[in-house]
């Protein structure tokens, strides 16, 4: 199953991509209209994170939301055959000061939410450092579709360590110098052992796995925004936030940059992930 995929992934992917914008204006309709794919999920939160915005502003985002989830769906395949000018006319992004943590001998993090699109985001910053580029990433429950995941992501070189057993991934790598890309927005598993912040008007649960890792060893953090210019064209900013996270208090990372994704999710909203079931734990206080 998994060679029949990829090889139908491949010849997609030789497609030009206004071929591939047709494909995804009828996948929108679809998967909006005729599947419904997590409607519910997605209406329920939007609701939550814009209480005042009228029932037709709501619908509106949504569609808009739907339509670059299913563009994000045909870019993410057009990755196996886009070369480097091809991805840096669409997606720019200035990488200075990646190139000076890595001249000073320091490892990096990269915290960044679910923004389209993360796929061509990964592949550009891999392409235009020098780090040995890690990245985060949760296991698909389907084998053949989690190893075709696995071999867009690992085309261009960059090393994937499974968020379910992330301690041992990362046991090779801890007395080198790296990049690591966290998408540190997820739902965390085990409520419990996580820091509650207040996100989107409801008290969410984020991982403390991202700053606990940059404090214990003072890896420096920089938070990544990612915005789509247009069908197709993105610009990534990345912001050095803590140099030396050693000399920080417990939770102001964490805090720092769930007060960051959710000014960037307000100025451009249907371009997070608004399907996930983000808020699946309940706050105790």
């Amino acid at each position: 199953m998994y060679y029949v995929l990829l090889i139908f992934a491949y010849a997609v992917s030789l497609l030009p991509l206004w071929v591939l914008y047709r494909i995804s204006d009828l996948l929108y309709l679809l998967v909006y209209y005729v599947a419904g794919y997590r409607k519910r999920v997605v209406m329920d939160n939007l609701r939550q994170a814009f209480p005042d915005k009228p029932p037709a502003e709501i619908k509106r985002l949504a569609r808009k939301y739907y339509r670059n989830l299913t563009d994000m769906m045909v870019e993410t395949i057009k990755l196996l055959t886009m070369s480097p000018k091809q991805l840096r006319r669409r997606f720019t992004c200035d990488l200075t000061v990646l190139h000076q943590l890595y001249a000073q001998g320091k490892s990096c993090q990269l915290h960044l939410g679910h923004n389209f699109n993360w796929e061509w985001a990964n592949l550009f910053c891999m392409q235009g450092v020098q780090y040995p580029f890690l990245v985060v990433y949760m296991p698909i429950t389907s084998k053949p579709a989690d190893r075709l995941f696995r071999h867009f992501r690992e085309k261009a070189g960059s090393v994937l360590l499974p968020a379910n057993d992330i301690s041992n991934s990362m046991a090779p790598w801890i007395n080198k110098q790296y990049l690591i890309a966290l998408v540190a927005d997820q739902n965390p598993g085990i409520a419990r052992r996580c820091y509650w912040y207040p996100f989107l008007n409801r008290m969410t649960a984020f991982y403390k796995g991202p700053e606990m890792s940059a404090r214990r060893y003072d890896i420096p953090v920089v938070f990544v925004d990612i915005r789509k210019e247009k069908r197709g064209y993105y610009k990534a900013e990345l912001k050095l936030m803590f140099e030396e996270p050693v000399n920080e208090p417990e939770g102001k990372i964490t805090e720092a940059f769930v007060q960051y994704l959710e000014k960037n999710i307000r100025e451009q909203p249907e371009v997070w992930v608004w399907s996930h079931k983000r808020w699946k734990h309940e706050y105790k206080g």
